[in-house]
C-alpha cells in the first residue's frame, strides 16, 4: 500500500508542461489537496523516512519534462524493490535529517526525482541509463548524485556503482561455480581405479589454484 502512495505523485511530476494535469492534481493532493496541510506533510515526510530505512542506496535525477507514458515506462522499467518518487527538497531535508542519508541534503538543488533502492543496485542504475537512452533523455535527465552507506557519490561515483553486478547476474555467476563443482568430480570418479588417487590429487591443485 505504501508504494502505490507514492507511484501517482511521481506521475505527476514527471508530465510535460504541454500535458493539461489539472484533475490528476485534484486526485493525488495538488495544490488544494490533503499534501499541502501541515498532516499532509508530515505524512510525505513519515512515508519518505520509511523508504530511506529499507534502502541501501538512494539517487537523484532532475524532475520533469516527461510524459505520463514515458514516467510509467521508467517505473515499470526497474527491478522489484526499487521506487521511483518525486519529492518536494524541503519535505526531502525533513526526511533525511537524523539517516544515514543525510549528506543527500547537498543535492537537493532544484525538481529532484529520487530513486529508493531496497537491493537490487547495479540493475536500478542500469535500467535508468538504458531508459534514457532509449528515450533520448540522456542530456536532460542526467544522474545528479546519490548515497550509500552514509558516503555520498557524485554522478561519476554512482555510474562505478551501477557497473557492479547485478542481483540476477550474481545468482547466475554462483549456479555457475555450483554446477562446476559435481563436474568435476564426476570426472574424477570416472577416471580408471589405478589412477583416482592422482586425479582427485590434481582436482584439489586446480581448485587451491
Amino acid at each position: 500500500m505504501l508504494r502505490l502512495l507514492f507511484v501517482l505523485p511521481c506521475v505527476a511530476a514527471f508530465v510535460s508542461q504541454s500535458v493539461d494535469v489539472r484533475t490528476p492534481t485534484h486526485l493525488m493532493g495538488g495544490a488544494k489537496g490533503y499534501s499541502t496541510t501541515l498532516e499532509g506533510k508530515k505524512e510525505r515526510v513519515a512515508q519518505v523516512k520509511e523508504l530511506l530505512d529499507s534502502s541501501q542506496m538512494i539517487f537523484t535525477v532532475p524532475a520533469g519534462s516527461m510524459t505520463v507514458s514515458q514516467s510509467q515506462s521508467l517505473r515499470l522499467s526497474m527491478p522489484e524493490g526499487t521506487t521511483v518518487v518525486t519529492v518536494k527538497n524541503s519535505l526531502m531535508q525533513r526526511a533525511l535529517e537524523g539517516t544515514e542519508y543525510e549528506t543527500a541534503g547537498s543535492l537537493l538543488k532544484g525538481p529532484n526525482t529520487w530513486f529508493f533502492i531496497e537491493e537490487d543496485i547495479g540493475a536500478s542504475i542500469k535500467a535508468f541509463n538504458a531508459f534514457t537512452k532509449e528515450q533520448g533523455k540522456t542530456d536532460s535527465h542526467p544522474i545528479l548524485g546519490g548515497v550509500m552507506e552514509g558516503e555520498l557519490y557524485d554522478a561519476s561515483g554512482v555510474a562505478a556503482v551501477g557497473k557492479l553486478p547485478s542481483k540476477q547476474e550474481l545468482y547466475a555467476m554462483i549456479a555457475g561455480s555450483i554446477k562446476a563443482v559435481p563436474t568435476k568430480v564426476a570426472r574424477v570418479i570416472k577416471a580408471p581405479n589405478s589412477k583416482l588417487a592422482r586425479a582427485i590429487k590434481l582436482a584439489g591443485e586446480k581448485a587451491e589454484s
